[in-house]
């Protein structure tokens, strides 16, 4: 892997929190049943792309996230619905990618490592995802001009900035590359800040977090074996085209502010206390 690759300190052992009981197993493998249920669903109509009504799309992100047993909120400015448009957001979770979708269809730019996931890189691949080579920095240029390609053709593109995930408790800098498609296509940019969190009190959650070197089937166990999470997509102003001179004020106007307590990189951090982890955990008995 290449040094020039974002990456975030988050890791499942220090930032994770812990995560359901053996209690919990009947009720989140219903949730993972109708979650791979979803996902057969969405691959089988992959192939009909743009004849899919967009609302129909939407609800059908929605009860992604549902199934896996999270609660949806949206909230702020509605995305514009039609048009060349760059969907900005914080990048939390596996989640994420329903999640925003949510707000408004669009073509997701991902890692090329997801092609190989199961059953969600099937989905992905014939969804029309923009796949990017991150080990390649020759291919970021061509990457970018492909993304302002389909602005320019009106359609909407979701792009995570960071390049990497993090836990929620801290974040990491918007990256500037994608903000250029978005310059050269001369459209806006609408950004999303997303974030999970425990509805008894609202306290943040980690749950979700997909970060290290967690695995794809560890993250969504967790995810399903939990109980009372909340996924909540707060939809910001868009930024219309012109608005800032470059891709560096454009990032910058874009960045969510960091969680309370948190930092992003280059400040100085706060410390954040450790998860505590119960004695046994679903894994423990596979």
């Amino acid at each position: 892997m290449s040094v020039w690759l974002p990456s975030a300190p988050c890791t499942p052992g220090t930032c994770v929190e812990a995560r359901a009981r053996i209690s919990a197993v009947p009720r989140a493998v219903l949730r993972l049943a109708g979650l791979v249920a979803l996902l057969l669903v969405g691959i089988a109509l992959a192939p009909l792309g743009a004849r899919i009504p967009a609302p129909a799309v939407r609800i059908w992100c929605r009860w992604i996230v549902r199934a896996a047993g999270v609660r949806v909120r949206i909230t702020g400015t509605a995305a514009a619905p039609t048009g060349g448009l760059l969907l900005v957001a914080n990048h939390i979770s596996w989640l994420d990618i329903p999640l925003l979708a949510a707000v408004r269809p669009a073509r997701m730019l991902a890692k090329s490592e997801i092609r190989g996931w199961p059953v969600a890189g099937a989905l992905a691949a014939r969804g029309g995802v923009l796949f990017i080579d991150r080990d390649r920095l020759r291919a970021l240029p061509g990457t970018v001009a492909r993304i302002a390609g389909k602005l320019r053709a009106g359609q909407a593109v979701a792009v995570f900035p960071e390049g990497s995930t993090w836990c929620g408790r801290a974040q990491g800098r918007f990256r500037r590359a994608a903000f250029q498609a978005a310059l050269d296509a001369g459209v806006p940019v609408q950004p999303v800040h997303l974030r999970y969190y425990r509805h008894s009190g609202g306290a943040a959650s980690t749950a979700p977090a997909f970060v290290g070197e967690d695995s794809l089937l560890s993250s969504v166990w967790r995810v399903v074996s939990s109980r009372g999470l909340v996924a909540e997509a707060e939809v910001r102003a868009p930024i219309p085209p012109g608005r800032h001179p470059d891709r560096r004020a454009l990032a910058q106007a874009a960045q969510p502010a960091p969680p309370t307590g948190a930092h992003l990189p280059g400040t100085t951090p706060t410390r954040l206390p450790a998860p505590r982890r119960p004695a046994l955990l679903p894994a423990d008995v596979a």
